[in-house]
């Protein structure tokens, strides 16, 4: 098998983002027609995988026209961050103190802000724009209110009064750490109330024709408002938000695609942006087969995969972000058989690979899948099936965090 995986894969020449790309080219060929590349992390704060996920954009941008960068973050946080990449508006650092926090504080590292850097450097010296977009539902961000207020009292101040009472216990006062805390611990009647009232505030802007943009700002406010209306003590509607909060992701993430004019690289978990789903506790079907749903072959999957290093979690349990380290795979899991391959790092298209490759991927073994906590045991994940490219990485460190 490792043989036959030696002629395939393709050798990584490095995870730095800076320096020559033309090891990357394999990759290019490997992604050739799709819209949204969506591209994986195998725990969610590893410097490697942030790292290899800046190089590859850079690839993307110079020789595959991609314009924008789209990550598992809230959409108020990616028009703040948007601002800074096309007009250098605000102090990017304090922009990611203020908007990643919580579980999205696994982003505020040295790596995105190198990566936001660039994007501000590029927009600099070039016509044709990046962009940053966020597609997750978490929290609504005092930015999209924001926005939907300077519209109403410019173009239909009369609407002004209802629109702020519609909004009333939904928009975030005290920063996003207490909004966090506290939203969630509303009664659930409460939280479905004010969901409702998130509803009729979208259709108010829709029926006096405002402009569609900011009908989708309050679209956005209305996703996360729905995401927290489910009982959340329940099992079931657990689920049921967890299903929701996918296709409002997938949804999302494809609406900006089309909205920015060009194509997207997707960051987030490989469990995101995969077709299968290793973890009882969500749907069956997640962002990743819900885009393919949309698109087709436009959408690409590229999976990681590693052999041993560190990364930052949360204590499982409760505690704050703090440095973890797994040794060797396991024999038996799909990175001890990865990690005998000739390269140190390398990439492996797995929908062409030779018939006994594909069959041995097509099986499903322990795999790593750490997201923000841990410990967090092996999953069994048949690759293959899961993704349509993956980057194995030898080593991997803990992410630079700010």
């Amino acid at each position: 098998m490792v043989r036959v995986i030696n002629g395939h894969a393709r050798p990584l020449r490095s995870t730095a983002p800076f320096g020559e790309l033309s090891d990357l080219r394999p990759l290019g060929r490997m992604v050739d027609g799709a819209s949204i590349v969506g591209l994986g992390e195998a725990t969610h704060n590893s410097s490697e995988f942030f790292t290899m996920k800046h190089r590859v954009f850079r690839y993307l941008v110079r020789d595959k026209g991609f314009r924008s960068f789209s990550q598992e973050v809230h959409v108020a946080a990616g028009l703040r961050i948007n601002d800074y990449v096309m007009d250098g508006k605000g102090d990017i650092r304090q922009i990611m103190n203020e908007e990643f926090q919580g579980g999205t504080r696994l982003w505020n590292t040295r790596e995105y802000l190198d990566l936001f850097e660039w994007m501000r450097a590029y927009n600099a010296r070039h016509e044709q724009k990046l962009q940053y977009v966020g597609n997750d539902v978490d929290y609504p961000g005092p930015e999209l209110f924001a926005r939907v207020e300077e519209y109403v009292r410019a173009h239909r101040p009369g609407l002004l009064p209802t629109l702020n009472r519609l909004y009333a216990g939904l928009r975030p006062t005290k920063g996003m750490r207490a909004w966090l805390t506290d939203y969630p611990q509303k009664p659930s009647d409460e939280r479905k109330a004010l969901a409702a009232r998130a509803d009729k505030a979208t259709d108010l802007l829709r029926r006096h024709d405002a402009d569609s943009m900011i009908v989708q700002y309050a679209a956005f406010v209305a996703q996360v408002a729905r995401v927290y209306s489910y009982n959340l003590n329940d099992e079931t509607e657990v689920l049921t938000a967890i299903r929701y909060r996918e296709q409002a992701m997938a949804d999302n993430t494809v609406w900006w695609n089309r909205r920015t004019g060009g194509r997207t690289l997707l960051s987030a978990h490989n469990g995101h942006v995969a077709y299968g789903n290793s973890r009882p506790e969500y749907p069956h079907r997640i962002q990743g087969d819900l885009i393919r749903e949309q698109l087709g072959r436009r959408y690409v999957s590229v999976g990681f995969t590693f052999h041993h290093g560190s990364f930052n979690a949360f204590a499982s349990g409760g505690g704050d972000l703090r440095p973890m380290t797994v040794g060797a795979a396991e024999e038996g899991s799909n990175e001890f058989t990865l990690d005998k391959v000739r390269y140190r790092d390398y990439v492996l298209d797995m929908r062409t690979a030779p018939g006994l490759v594909r069959a041995w991927l097509a099986r499903p073994r322990p795999t790593r899948d750490i997201g923000a906590e841990y410990p967090d045991e092996p999953r069994s994940i048949a690759l293959g099936t899961f993704h349509d490219v993956l980057i194995h990485l030898h080593q991997v460190r803990a992410a630079a965090l700010l």
